[in-house]
């Protein structure tokens, strides 16, 4: 995208580059398509600006707008930046065979994510065969507090990094999110203890999750995680969804350390 077009209503070239990205990443974020109207509410940028930016966007196929050409969505050429990532992250092409043998071992829904800030980013899954999901997981950015994932992932920090890393007000999903800091850092202790990290319907109700870091990098980034029904989610079975996790998941940090990958 040329300096012209992003130098719309003598905003500097800085500035419009960063609203540009931020209003893919609400775009993105948004479940539905939004009007102007809701991007600049979201936002709050100026409508001349907002519009001349999403003007160039839809020019370039990172946005498309729906038949009425009053609301706006990511177009299909924000889909090749997103391949582009996952196909040459060295970690992935390792991590898709765990999750096959994994899935096929417990039967469940199998995701792989890594922390991006204060959020996991889902870069891999393999769904249950007997499940039908309405929501397709990778690319997904959710809040790490409400995931076993981003859980996991926390616990290989400190106190003190965890505090630096959160926003002041914990987001919830759902009434069973832990929103609290100090309930956090109780059950980060707990995930440390144990070497795991388990919720119950914190980010969807009707699902419970373990998940285990991947112990390539340190802290750790990556971390897989098994969905369950929550009714399942209890006891013996719990444990022997722990045990498998945790032997795939470190099974695939010794392939990665052992080929180099950090």
């Amino acid at each position: 995208m040329s300096e012209v077009s992003l130098a719309v209503n003598d905003v500097s070239p800085v500035k419009s580059a960063e609203r540009t990205v931020k209003i893919l990443e609400t775009l993105a974020a948004s479940p539905t398509r939004l009007t102007l109207s809701e991007l600049q509410e979201r936002m709050g940028y100026p409508r001349s600006s907002l519009h001349a930016l999403v003007r160039t966007l839809r020019e370039l196929k990172w946005v498309e707008a729906d038949e009425s050409g009053s609301a706006f969505g990511v177009g299909p050429h924000a889909l090749l930046s997103g391949t582009a990532y996952l196909d040459r992250d060295p970690a992935l092409r390792f991590a898709y065979e765990t999750l096959e043998d994994l899935r096929s071992e417990i039967g469940y829904t199998i995701h792989y994510a890594r922390r991006d800030e204060a959020h996991v980013l889902y870069l891999a899954s393999r769904e249950s065969r007997d499940t039908v999901r309405l929501v397709q997981r990778v690319g997904r950015r959710l809040p790490a507090n409400v995931t076993a994932l981003g859980q996991a992932l926390l616990a290989d920090l400190t106190e003190a990094e965890i505090d630096a890393l959160l926003p002041a007000d914990l987001e919830g999903l759902t009434p069973h999110s832990i929103t609290d800091r100090s309930a956090l850092h109780a059950e980060l202790d707990a995930v440390r203890k144990r070497g795991w990290a388990f919720e119950r319907e914190q980010n969807t109700e009707g699902v419970a999750c373990v998940a285990v870091a991947v112990g390539y990098r340190i802290p750790a980034s990556d971390a897989i995680s098994c969905s369950m029904p929550a009714h399942l989610a209890t006891g013996d079975h719990v444990e022997q969804v722990v045990a498998a996790v945790t032997k795939h998941t470190e099974a695939l940090a010794r392939t990665l350390r052992r080929d180099g990958i950090r």
